[in-house]
């Protein structure tokens, strides 16, 4: 049976090779050109742009993924000219839009981006043209100079908590110091443009872009249309010496003596298909030790009874309260009285209800008193929160009266702007922004955050239908690698992130008990089998991930730090007189590890391609594996992480 998952299926989900990226130089800047776009331009190891890019952007914001033809690439050791055609298409909505690319970077580390396109059909687009990410980690709370198109120049900052609305309009340059007495300026050219946080749907960086929202959308774009665009980074001032390449050193990755703290809840929620769990299948969740199941109950619809019943009974056979997010109408009265007599039967455990307006954003608070008074006598010890179903942008930009509030909820995926694996690990760190900017207006209260899912559940801001998938192909929400090791990787520094976060997050609920978007195959295995690749039956390998973190329930997470996050990062968790550390391999080649922080003798488990397989197909006997026995030496301890691949190391806490 396992003789079905290619060994690219186990690292990422697909059986296709990852795309081709060169490294390229302009002076003294390094960069990577990946698929018509620029990533991680740096001066040293100091990162000036996440990224830059063109997208073309449908009625409901989805990105249609240019075909490239006509790559050309001449590179020296300081310059470099890229030449491209890029194709964007789709026969669902009529979408044809073509344009010619030409990157160049010259010795004076200068870049010039062009882009000239023209439609060639008619179709609804919400924006076409380019996106440039200035990245959060080294920018966040930093001086700018803002230039507008009307000549006039402001002095201002990136954002240090996530800004609710756009930091700046009507650019035509931005430029901040990257390294004492050198600035870096992006100018541009074609269009109106304009700056967004993108932090507010996880993504990490800020990223400015045409055309603005102001200006009505969808807009229609017919035949014919020619658009053309400029960007170009230029650095000003006197640029040091950049010191020689040198080898590739271990990443570091240091357990810090810092304040620890409390591992938050963690739950999955109810399957959205309509299979019942099995026998085998409840004693695999129970295994996860989880805090509580999340069911979604619409109470304008017909089908919430049955939802209810089928939730109740999962959650007692997998031995949880349930988190039940509520959504209410204007007869909400109504509606809860019913729902009340409903819960009075069932008598289930509820750890908290969630209650949503199905029109409101945010829900007036006097829903969520009216759902306490009818809910509160039939759930003893229950908590009453609200916030929002979607996304952090949400929360932020509609923020709710905390007052009669005893939790404040927004979900999270790292998917709503970009679908590459490496933008999916850029996410990682900015979920903690998240929870550390709601703290600036929720006060003290608890962070329900969930569902937590790779791909969103649901498009919260579609003006029109959306397109359905091409036969064969799974829903948009239903991510191909929620089987890969990459999964199991990113949801381990979610968690760290989240869990480790100054925000207080209280409790997090992760993707689902079974199925696509679940932690185990049902036995029935894909409906998409040429698209999705799974083991009927199987644990995914983020099964382990959230197994071993149940394992620490009730413990804590202790501050860490990698020295290069967006290749390795980890969680570390501590309870009693034990330690463990989760540290994932996040990218495609191996990687030489250095924990610092860590002594004595430890227990060693690798979840990688060579035992992935089998912690699939039986991880009853996978986690009965302790590890391989090793030592930490005083100077720190060091491994090799194979590609994607999870270690589970495990400690005395005397020895560390």
């Amino acid at each position: 049976m396992t003789e079905a998952l290619p060994v690219n299926v186990l690292r990422y989900g697909r059986e296709e090779d990852l795309p081709p990226v060169r490294e390229l130089r302009a002076g003294p800047l390094t960069l990577l050109y990946e698929e018509g776009g620029l990533r991680y331009i740096r001066l040293g190891d100091r990162e000036i742009l996440r990224g830059v890019y063109v997208a073309v952007r449908d009625r409901n914001w989805g990105t249609i993924v240019p075909q490239l033809r006509d790559v050309r690439i001449d590179a020296g050791s300081d310059r470099f000219e890229v030449t491209f055609v890029a194709e964007h298409r789709r026969a669902g909505d009529g979408i044809d839009f073509a344009w010619r690319g030409r990157i160049a970077g010259n010795a004076a580390g200068t870049i010039a981006f062009t882009m000239d396109g023209a439609a060639r059909s008619t179709f609804l687009s919400n924006r076409i043209g380019f996106s440039v990410l200035h990245p959060d980690r080294e920018c966040a709370g930093q001086p700018c100079t803002v230039e507008h198109t009307d000549g006039a120049v402001e002095e201002g900052a990136f954002p240090r908590y996530i800004a609710p609305h756009q930091p700046f309009f009507d650019l035509r340059a931005i430029a901040h110091e990257v390294v004492p007495g050198v600035r870096a300026e992006v100018r541009f050219a074609g269009d109106a443009f304009e700056m967004e946080d993108q932090r507010n749907w996880t993504d990490a960086s800020f990223k400015t872009y045409c055309t603005p929202l102001a200006l009505p959308f969808p807009r229609e774009v017919r035949a014919g249309t020619t658009i053309a665009q400029s960007v170009t980074l230029t650095l000003r001032g006197a640029i040091p010496a950049q010191p020689p390449a040198t080898g590739e050193q271990a990443v570091a990755f240091t357990i810090d003596g810092g304040e620890a703290c409390p591992l938050p809840a963690i739950g999955l929620g109810v399957a959205s298909h309509d299979q019942p769990l099995s026998g085998q299948e409840i004693a695999r969740l129970r295994a996860l030790g989880l805090a509580h199941l999340r069911a979604d109950l619409r109470l304008a619809e017909p089908g919430w009874p049955d939802a209810l019943d089928r939730a109740a009974a999962e959650a007692r056979a997998l031995g949880v309260p349930l988190e039940i997010a509520l959504f209410v109408s204007d007869d909400a009265d109504a509606e809860l009285r019913h729902l009340a007599a409903a819960v009075e039967r069932l008598r289930p455990a509820v750890a908290r209800w969630l209650v949503f307006h199905q029109t409101e954003a945010p829900t007036d608070p006097r829903w969520v008193a009216l759902a306490r008074e009818r809910l509160a006598a039939h759930t003893p010890g229950a908590a009453f929160g609200s916030g929002t179903n979607a996304y952090f942008t949400d929360l932020n930009r509609a923020r709710p009266a905390i007052e009669g509030l005893d939790c404040v909820a927004y979900s999270l995926n790292p998917q709503v702007h970009a679908f590459d694996d490496a933008s999916i690990v850029e996410t990682l760190a900015t979920q903690a922004a998240t929870a550390e900017s709601a703290r600036q207006f929720c006060g003290a209260l608890p962070l329900a955050v969930g569902p937590i899912t790779l791909r969103p559940r649901f498009n919260p801001t579609a003006t029109g239908p959306e397109p359905p998938p091409a036969p064969g192909e799974p829903p948009f929400s239903v991510d191909p690698r929620q089987v890969s090791l990459l999964a199991a990787g990113w949801t381990t520094g979610s968690v760290n992130y989240l869990a480790g976060s100054a925000g207080g997050v209280g409790s997090l609920t992760y993707y689902e008990t079974t199925g696509p978007r679940g932690v185990l195959e049902t036995a029935a295995g894909s409906p998409w089998p040429g698209r999705f690749h799974s083991l009927p039956g199987a644990a995914f390998p983020l099964y382990h991930i959230l197994a071993d973190i149940g394992e620490f329930a009730g413990g804590e997470v202790l501050p860490a730090r990698s020295g290069a996050p967006l290749r390795v990062d980890g969680l570390v968790l501590r309870r009693g007189g034990r330690r463990r550390v989760l540290l994932a391999n996040l990218g495609p080649r191996p990687e030489r590890v250095a924990i610092h922080g860590l002594l004595g003798p430890l227990r060693l488990r690798l979840l990688d391609e060579t035992t992935a397989r089998a912690a699939m197909e039986d991880p009853e006997a996978f986690r009965a594996d302790t590890g391989t026995p090793a030592e930490a030496p005083v100077g720190g301890y060091e491994l090799r992480l194979p590609p994607y691949a999870v270690a589970r190391i495990d400690a005395e806490e005397g020895d560390g």
